[in-house]
C-alpha cells in the first residue's frame, strides 16, 4: 500500500504541475523532486511507461504492475480535479493542430523512450547503485522532451498524465480522449523499446 500511495501522491503533484504551470522547467524540477521524495519507497515511477520498462528490465514484481498503474492514473486524475475546482475548466494534453497522428507517435515514443532508458540506466543499474544523481537526471529528461516537442505533441511521455486530465475533461463535455491513443500507443512502445534495448546494451547487468 505504501508504495501505491506513494505514486498516487508523485503522479498528482507531477500533474498538478502540467496543468497550473504549463512550463517544462516547472514539470521537470516537480517530477525531479518527486522522484527523490519517493523514490527509496516505490522506486518513484509515476508512469506506467516507466513502470511496464522497469517490469520488463525485472526489477517490478508482476503483482505490482497493475497496482502501480491504477494509482498513477487515479493520482493524475485527482490532480486534473483538483485544477477543475480551482480553475474552473479543463485541461488536457493534445497534438498541435495539423500534426499527423504518426508524427505525434514517432515523437511520444522517442521521448519516452529516452525518459525511460535514463531512468533504468541510473535507477536500476547495479554499477550506480547508491548513485544521487537519478533524480536530476530523469527530470531534467522530462524537462528537455517537454522544451523539445511539447508544442507539437503535447508533450506526455507518460499515459496517466494523458489519461487523467483527459478522462476530466471529457466529463465535462470535451473531447480530450479522442487523442488517447496516440499517448497509449506511443509512451507504451517507447517504455517497451527502452528496456529491451537496455537489457541488450547491459546483458551482464540485465539479469
Amino acid at each position: 500500500m505504501r508504495k501505491y500511495l506513494m505514486e498516487f501522491i508523485g503522479t498528482m503533484f507531477l500533474v498538478l504541475a502540467v496543468g497550473f504551470s504549463a512550463n517544462p522547467i516547472a514539470i521537470g524540477v516537480m517530477f525531479m523532486v518527486m522522484v527523490y521524495m519517493g523514490g527509496h519507497i516505490s522506486g518513484g515511477h509515476y508512469n506506467p511507461a516507466v513502470s511496464l520498462a522497469v517490469w520488463i528490465r525485472g526489477r517490478l514484481e508482476t503483482k505490482y504492475v497493475a497496482g502501480y498503474m491504477f494509482s498513477q492514473v487515479l493520482g493524475a486524475f485527482t490532480a486534473a480535479l483538483i485544477f477543475y475546482l480551482v480553475q474552473e475548466r479543463t485541461f488536457a494534453p493534445a497534438p498541435a493542430v495539423g500534426v499527423e497522428v504518426w508524427k505525434s507517435i514517432l515523437l511520444e515514443l522517442l521521448f519516452t523512450f529516452a525518459l525511460c532508458s535514463v531512468v533504468l540506466a541510473v535507477g536500476t543499474t547495479d554499477k550506480l547503485k547508491g548513485n544521487y544523481i537519478y533524480g536530476l537526471a530523469i527530470g531534467f529528461t522530462v524537462m528537455t522532451g517537454a522544451f523539445s516537442v511539447g508544442g507539437i505533441t503535447g508533450g506526455a511521455f507518460n499515459p496517466a498524465v494523458a489519461l487523467g486530465p483527459q478522462l476530466m475533461d471529457t466529463m465535462e463535455g470535451g473531447k480530450g480522449l479522442s487523442s488517447f491513443y496516440i499517448y497509449f500507443i506511443g509512451c507504451f512502445a517507447g517504455g517497451a523499446l527502452a528496456a529491451i534495448i537496455y537489457k541488450f546494451l547491459n546483458q551482464e547487468d540485465a539479469k
